[in-house]
């Protein structure tokens, strides 16, 4: 749910994406609903919008970045849904960047239906590793209908692994 924004002189930006995956998606079993929610990780690799190279102007207050990613059961495994993510970029201090991001995740069977993210998350540009941080989770449907949790988004090379922690009310 997180890939790189390259932003010229400010090096790189991480923002808060989730992951998005095709239709045709293997269902992922293994994750059943045990009657109090779900416990499962993905990873994440991020669709790059046309027209995205490294020579970004730096970011700046009121820009409004979106992202989209594939998720996988396995790095470059059977995909399992996708996501779709648009942030703000409400603060700047120096090399830290405060965004405000929404998203949703589309998952594809066994559990399937989608869940609403939300996170106010400051990445440091100068850093080319980010931070992990995690994205609240604030309802869903589907087999995440009444989700609330969160989802530790962990940058893992050229993917991002998301541990998903889901209950239900």
């Amino acid at each position: 749910m997180i890939r790189s924004l390259r932003t010229g002189a400010l090096g790189v930006c991480t923002a808060a994406a989730v992951a998005a995956v095709a239709f045709a998606a293997a269902p992922f079993s293994a994750f059943a609903d045990d009657g109090e929610g779900f416990e499962f990780t993905l990873y994440a690799k991020q669709v790059p919008p046309p027209g995205t190279n490294e020579s970004s102007p730096p970011p700046k207050v009121g820009d409004h970045p979106v992202f989209a990613d594939d998720l996988y059961k396995t790095k470059g495994g059977d995909t399992v849904g996708r996501d779709g993510v648009a942030c703000a970029v409400v603060r700047l201090s120096g090399d830290q960047v405060d965004m405000d991001c929404v998203g949703t995740i589309l998952l594809n069977g066994g559990p399937g239906g989608q869940l609403a993210v939300q996170a106010l998350t400051t990445f440091d540009t100068s850093n080319d590793t980010p931070a992990a941080f995690d994205l609240a989770v604030t309802g869903g449907t589907g087999d995440f209908k009444n989700a609330h949790g969160y989802i530790r988004v962990t940058p893992d090379g050229d993917y991002d692994r998301m541990d998903f922690h889901i209950t239900k009310r």
